[in-house]
């Protein structure tokens, strides 16, 4: 019987966790859950000059909104540094690395000389040293690091998602796998904490590819079994280049100050380079994980369309319930300024009516306030291109919808069908089309040309606040200079 498969994600605290690799934490993580595996967690911080504990905290943050729990961890490589260098005496009694005594400043000099040659290496001349005599120097203090014998041949291994992948070893230089200071690099480091933590699946993003033959010679080296590896596409911008700050937002931290859904990332993540098979996009997550399977796993490169996050954001709001929105909504409110205690003091069924209206038009949590804004009190901003289309003529608006104010006011049941009939009475009364009416209204009480039914915004408005806002559109029509008034003044 196979095992169940553990894999792991290891990000490097010298950053915001990215989108590409959040991406990758999720691959493993949904293969994990689809497979009964386990999820690894290890923070690689061996980086000491760049590593910073605040970004750990971050990384572990992001992957918390995003609902990806670990199983084990996390692991900080850090702690780790003794067996690394275990593993590295172990190559060096095997013969499979070497002392190297080359100094920065000679490593330098010769990459100057060979400026010209784009495919320079390490040229190899401590290779052959005397084991016996690098030893002694080394006891006696002598600054070296260890290198890797990388032997003839060539690497090959079956890619999860490219297939047969194959390196010659000649064009591999003899890397470093321990530095001058005793500590590991990234190629034994990795190698040493999978093995200990029995990785079976190795899932990152192809820009490791060149890595994957360096740690399979050290897995075979050391008599490790190696594991199975998988390099899954890059994530590009809408340019066809890599995905980086110049696209806009790369980290998942910003998405989330954006007020995105965190199931909507993750639903948009998983098709950035895995496709279910057919034309379905969006899913929860129950069905990402029964779906999931490394089969599904694109070789080409995968475009990040900020439409379609959008679209699916918007998508996975007006599924959620209006008590859900309210949990997530409440510090966004907070952080626009808006004072929802008194609203909310007279009915909180009243706010999730407002919201259960507004969030089948919303993206973003950001969006929800927006719309939201409105029915609070305080003042609105109106929208320049609305005001130029359907408030041309104040001084006619402004009478309309004086007119309208004071047969609301005097309205009996304040519901949408006798709101609705009062606006259509008073269209009737002055002769004109209803939305003559409708889209002066929907500006004076949300300060948009959009917004959802107007009889609904109007009803959970509330009287008091619909003739308030009335009255301040009046006196902004008021305010406003009339067509015939610019017209006769340029006489």
């Amino acid at each position: 019987m196979t095992e169940p498969p553990r894999v792991r994600f290891a990000p490097s605290p010298t950053g915001y966790l990215h989108v590409g690799g959040a991406r990758t934490a999720l691959f493993n993580w949904l293969f994990a859950r689809h497979a009964g595996g386990s999820f690894i967690l290890r923070i690689e911080d061996t980086d000491r000059n760049r590593s910073r504990p605040e970004l750990t905290e971050a990384i572990l943050d992001g992957l918390t909104w995003l609902g990806l729990n670990w199983d084990e961890g996390p692991y900080h490589q850090a702690d780790f540094v003794a067996r690394h260098r275990t593993d590295a005496e172990r190559l060096l009694a095997s013969g499979h690395a070497y002392r190297c005594f080359c100094t920065p400043e000679e490593l330098e000099a010769r990459r100057r000389e060979a400026a010209g040659d784009a495919a320079y290496m390490y040229d190899g001349r401590c290779r052959d040293l005397d084991p016996d005599v690098t030893l002694a120097r080394a006891r006696s203090g002598e600054p070296h690091s260890v290198r890797f014998r990388m032997p003839p041949g060539e690497t090959v291994w079956d890619d999860l998602v490219h297939g047969r992948t194959r390196f010659a070893n000649a064009d591999i230089e003899d890397f470093v796998i321990l530095r001058s200071d005793s500590t590991s690099t990234y190629q034994l480091a990795v190698v040493s904490d999978d093995t200990e933590m029995g990785i079976t699946h190795v899932m990152r993003g192809a820009d490791h590819t060149s890595n994957t033959p360096k740690q399979i010679q050290i897995y075979r080296a050391l008599g490790h079994d190696v594991p199975i590896f998988g390099h899954v596409p890059l994530i590009l911008g809408a340019d066809g280049k890599r995905l980086s700050k110049r696209h806009g937002a790369t980290a998942v931290r910003q998405y989330r100050e954006a007020g995105f859904l965190p199931r909507a990332m993750v639903n948009f993540l998983a098709l950035l380079g895995w496709s279910p098979g057919d034309d379905v996009e969006y899913m929860e997550m129950a069905e990402l994980i029964e779906r999931f399977s490394l089969d599904g796993i694109n070789k080409k490169a995968a475009i990040f369309d900020n439409d379609k996050l959008g679209w699916l954001s918007g998508q996975h709001l007006s599924k959620s319930s209006a008590a859900e929105v309210a949990d997530w909504v409440v510090p966004f409110m907070g952080e626009a300024g808006i004072a929802m205690s008194g609203a909310l003091e007279r009915s909180g069924e009243w706010w999730l009516q407002v919201l259960d209206l507004v969030k089948v038009r919303a993206r973003t949590l950001m969006d929800v306030v927006s719309q939201a804004r409105p029915f609070f009190e305080g003042s609105l901003t109106y929208e320049a291109a609305a005001i130029a289309k359907h408030w041309k003529d104040p001084e006619v608006v402004a009478g309309r919808l004086g007119r309208l104010r004071e047969r609301l006011q005097g309205l009996g049941q304040w519901a949408q069908v006798p709101i609705e009939q009062c606006l259509r009475g008073v269209a009737a009364e002055l002769e004109i089309g209803a939305g003559k009416l409708i889209h002066p209204l929907r500006l004076a009480l949300t300060g948009s040309g959009v917004s959802p039914g107007i009889f609904e915004v109007t009803e959970l408005m509330g009287r008091e606040l619909v003739l308030a806002r009335i009255d301040d559109a009046m006196q902004e029509l008021v305010a406003m200079p009339n067509d015939s008034d610019e017209k006769n003044s340029s006489r």
